[in-house]
This record gives structure tokens, C-alpha cells and sequence, in this order.
């Protein structure tokens, strides 16, 4: 069976979560704080971040669009991917944009844990690229039914943990009422149960960070 190394507010590791429920694929959900001291991380990810997804032979991948790659390669049964190259690409281009916009929402988190000392300009820079690439998913999903295509896949992950991630560390962006479609399409998602099953809430750090 895999076993998934993830953090409750990861939309990193929601994503594999989700194709691994999507898949029917069973898995072990290690939860852990990546930040602190007590982390499995460095023992399976050379880079220290989540999610791992480690698998039956005692190896592990790790990265969350390489993990949901190997997944499909190795899983091809309920494919993430469109059959056509455009949908695939189509596809890939959303998950491109939810990875940036959930790094500039990372980096706003701990830019904010420096209080007095947090950089204005820095903070602006990473809400530009927030509401930029919102906007831009909001443009290419239009009022489909799903993100991609014709069935549920990679673009409707993508679309649908970026958002369900505002609400945990920018709940100050009202992108319920900036992007109808974006609801639309989110309270479609919510309602599946791999997504219920994996709704991002906060966690405490207790090592220092900053």
C-alpha cells in the first residue's frame, strides 16, 4: 500500500490525495508539520518538501506534479489527462498556474510572520501574482461543466485546490464574488467525495520558522 507523507493545509499534497481517492488507489495518510524538527521529510525527500508519496518497494516520489505523473504512468486507469495533446496541455497549463499561485500564498504567509518587519513591496508582488493567476483560470475554465474537456481530470485538481487554499491563508480575497464560474465549478468539486475527504484547515508550527 503507498503512504502519503502530507500536511493538513497542503493543497500540494490535496492534489495527490485527491487523484489517489480518484484512482481508487488505497494509501496511508501520514500527516506531519513539514517546518518542524520532528518531520520524516529529509529521510525521503532531499528537498524537505511535501508531499512523498512512498510507495510498497520502500522508494518514494516526491513533488506533487511528478507524483500525480508517476500516477498516471504507473496507474493509467482513470486517466488525470485528457486523450487529446491540446486537453492535455490545456490541463498541465492549470495545474502550472495553482502550483504559482499556492507558492506566492506560501511566501505571504511566512513574508507575514516577520510582522513589523514584513516587506510591503514583497506582499504586493505575491498578491499580483495570486489575482493574476486567478483571474487567468477563471478565464480559461469559462462555464464549463469541468476545467477540461469533457470529464473530471488534472484541470478540475487544479482549479478546485487553489481555491479551496484561499480559504485557509487569504481569506481576505473575495474570489466568491470576483468568480461565479470559479464557484460554480468549486461547489461541483466539494461534493465529490475526494475532495470532502480532504478539506485544508491550518496547522500549528512549533519550531521556529522565521
Amino acid at each position: 500500500m503507498f503512504k502519503l507523507i502530507s500536511a493538513t493545509p497542503s493543497p500540494y499534497a490535496r492534489k495527490v490525495r485527491i487523484a489517489l481517492a480518484e484512482k481508487g488507489l488505497p494509501f496511508e495518510l501520514l500527516t506531519e508539520v513539514p517546518w518542524d524538527s520532528t518531520t520524516s521529510l529529509p529521510l525521503h525527500n532531499p528537498l524537505e518538501k511535501l508531499p512523498v508519496l512512498l510507495l510498497p518497494d520502500g522508494g518514494s516520489v516526491y513533488e506533487s506534479s511528478y507524483i500525480l505523473q508517476y500516477l498516471d504512468l504507473m496507474h493509467p486507469e482513470t486517466p488525470m489527462l485528457p486523450d487529446d495533446v491540446a486537453g492535455s496541455l490545456a490541463a498541465r497549463k492549470l495545474e502550472v498556474l495553482c502550483d504559482g499561485i499556492c507558492d506566492a500564498l506560501v511566501l505571504t504567509f511566512f513574508e507575514r510572520q516577520r510582522g513589523e518587519h514584513a516587506s510591503a513591496p514583497w506582499l504586493a508582488r505575491q498578491r499580483r501574482k495570486i489575482e493574476g493567476g486567478l483571474a487567468e483560470i477563471a478565464r480559461l475554465v469559462g462555464d464549463r461543466e469541468w476545467a477540461v474537456g469533457d470529464r473530471f481530470g488534472l484541470g478540475d485538481i487544479a482549479a478546485g485546490t487553489v481555491v479551496g487554499y484561499l480559504s485557509v491563508r487569504f481569506a481576505e480575497l473575495p474570489w466568491r464574488d470576483l468568480y461565479p464560474n470559479l464557484v460554480a465549478l468549486s461547489d461541483r468539486l466539494e461534493q465529490r467525495p475526494s475532495f470532502r475527504n480532504s478539506v485544508p484547515y491550518a496547522q500549528t508550527i512549533t519550531d521556529r520558522v522565521m
